[in-house]
């Protein structure tokens, strides 16, 4: 039988971390706490997880910092959780690499909602790769290995990408050549519908023209269509 998913919850608040590690476990998760992202650090050193919340606001190094070392690595999904009003939070959470965000206070209820939907994105093949599964393809100067989630290029070697920038860059190779909207794209990359002002897609867009792009003012591998959307503007081809 497979083990239900291991959460570490990392907040300096005790209160919100006891009651959202109790929470998940009654919902059949299995859950750890981290007051600080010097515990995290320890714990995610130490076992096997398979998702990060996150709060953005700690004492010593902050949740976006922390995030952004995550990121980096690509190794684990990552919730935010911010402030009510931290709309910039938000953005900049997305832009460092988490896979969504979620404001204070909120409704575990919402935050198992969104774990879940994490963690279906993440472990599904079908979601991840689609009819790429199993393959490498090679798009402008880069080869993609579908198997390993790994991005390389002829000068730079292996580029990391986070799960989400995986998706993102999936579903646009698996769509050479067409327009896809931003409603498109967060559909199939995350199944939610876009807000008026989510720029979810576009921040992600952004990080990952500057891992791909040669000249990220001069985009020639994404390209922005206006009033349309985004468009994968290269060939893609089997290695």
């Amino acid at each position: 039988m497979a083990q239900p998913p291991h959460i570490l919850v990392v907040d300096d608040h005790a209160q919100i971390r006891e009651s959202v590690t109790r929470y998940l476990e009654r919902n059949g998760m299995r859950a750890t706490a981290a007051k600080d992202a010097a515990e995290m650090d320890a714990k995610l050193a130490a076992g096997q997880f398979d998702l990060v919340v996150l709060d953005v606001m700690m004492p010593g190094e902050d949740g976006l910092s922390a995030c952004r070392r995550l990121s980096a690595e690509a190794t684990v999904p990552i919730i935010m959780l911010t402030a009510l009003d931290g709309e910039t939070d938000r953005i900049v959470g997305l832009e460092t690499g988490a896979d969504d965000y979620l404001a204070k206070p909120f409704n575990p209820r919402e935050l198992l909602a969104r774990i879940r939907s994490v963690l279906r994105r993440s472990t599904r093949d079908d979601r991840l790769a689609g009819r790429l599964a199993g393959q490498r393809v090679r798009f402008g100067h880069l080869t993609l290995d579908t198997d390993r989630q790994t991005l390389s290029g002829a000068a730079r070697g292996e580029i990391p990408l986070t799960d989400s920038e995986f998706r993102l860059l999936v579903v646009l190779l698996e769509r050479a050549r067409l327009v896809l909207s931003r409603d498109q794209l967060l559909d199939l990359t995350a199944g939610r519908s876009a807000g008026p002002m989510d720029r979810t897609i576009d921040n992600q867009i952004s990080r990952l023209r500057r891992k791909i792009e040669p000249d990220v003012l001069r985009p020639t591998i994404i390209k922005t269509v206006r009033n349309g959307g985004y468009c994968l503007a290269v060939d893609v081809a089997p290695v």
